[in-house]
């Protein structure tokens, strides 16, 4: 029944399966008025049966979901733009795939109306932060700040400073990772330092060393997807707790970790239209704090 289904509708079998499931899918004989019997996805389809699909009408996946972000605190209002604590597990905008909070479903919940610019889903939006990073970002309200705070971006004028707890010792203790990173050849979802990727650079310095981990304060140059995982797992110091680049799950659980230790501690930028130069902090949330008492033997 799933792959009559899927060849009818042009859906996959899995979707089609998920309506048999949900006795969304029933046969009865063909010309009969009658509701039919449900089916599911194993049944075989017989000849002279019709069947009646009620297909559930499912959200789009870009749509901005009005929402309360729980810990979504605001650090900044200024009448051109709104600076966001974004708490770990909330996204910066919708995308496919993706089912959980966003910081513009969160300030839409809270009442913010913010700048209509930029594609439906990322209206205001002018950097991003990873889901598992937590701290400070900066979204605009009015159109003059989108146009003014993106140009600032891309042209690498704000100044990002990111704590992060990464395994063992960096050597030297205070460096820069001059190294391209691109999309992983084997995993979508990942990237890697490779040649000829965009060019990225990290400046880093080692605030508190642990023996088998190091808290360091990070300044990007440039700002590419997971850049500072990328950069610390190439060189074998892998942010605490970031499984997904290779590290240690063992020292994760003992240091509470479900997520990577790495937060945006600071960000400073030109106001979009004054000029003058605004600079915002996020304290470490709790998550983060317990790991540093672990390491600190507290």
């Amino acid at each position: 029944m799933d792959a009559v289904l899927a060849a009818a509708l042009g859906v996959s079998r899995t979707r089609a399966g998920a309506w048999c499931a949900d006795g969304r899918v029933a046969a009865r004989p063909v010309g009969s008025a009658g509701p039919g019997r449900t089916v599911q996805k194993s049944s075989r389809a017989a000849p002279g049966t019709e069947f009646v699909v009620d297909v559930p009408v499912e959200a789009d996946p870009l749509e901005v979901k009005v929402e309360t972000v729980e810990d979504l605190r605001i650090l900044g209002d200024d009448p051109d733009y709104v600076v966001v604590d974004k708490p770990v597990g909330v996204a910066a905008h919708p995308s496919p795939g993706w089912v959980g909070p966003t910081v513009v479903g969160g300030l839409a919940g809270a009442g913010y109306r913010i700048s209509t610019s930029g594609a439906p889903e990322r209206q205001g939006i002018v950097h991003r932060l990873d889901v598992g990073t937590s701290g400070v970002m900066v979204v605009a309200k009015s159109e003059r700040a989108y146009t003014a705070l993106k140009d600032a971006f891309r042209d690498r004028t704000p100044a990002k400073t990111y704590h992060a707890v990464v395994q063992g010792l960096p050597d030297p203790l205070d460096g820069t990772i001059d190294a391209p990173i691109g999309r992983h050849p084997g995993h979508d979802w990942r990237f890697a330092v490779l040649d000829g990727g965009r060019d990225s650079v990290t400046h880093y310095r080692t605030l508190e060393a642990f023996g088998r981990a190091t808290l360091v304060e990070v300044r990007l140059e440039t700002g590419r997807t997971h850049q500072i995982r990328v950069h610390f797992a190439a060189l074998r110091h892998p942010c605490a707790g970031d499984l997904t680049y290779g590290a240690d799950p063992r020292l994760a659980a003992e240091l509470g970790l479900t997520r990577q230790w790495l937060h945006a501690h600071r960000l400073g930028f030109p106001h979009p239209v004054s000029g003058r130069w605004v600079e915002y902090e996020s304290p470490y949330p709790q998550d983060l704090v317990y790991a540093l008492d672990v390491l600190r033997g507290h």
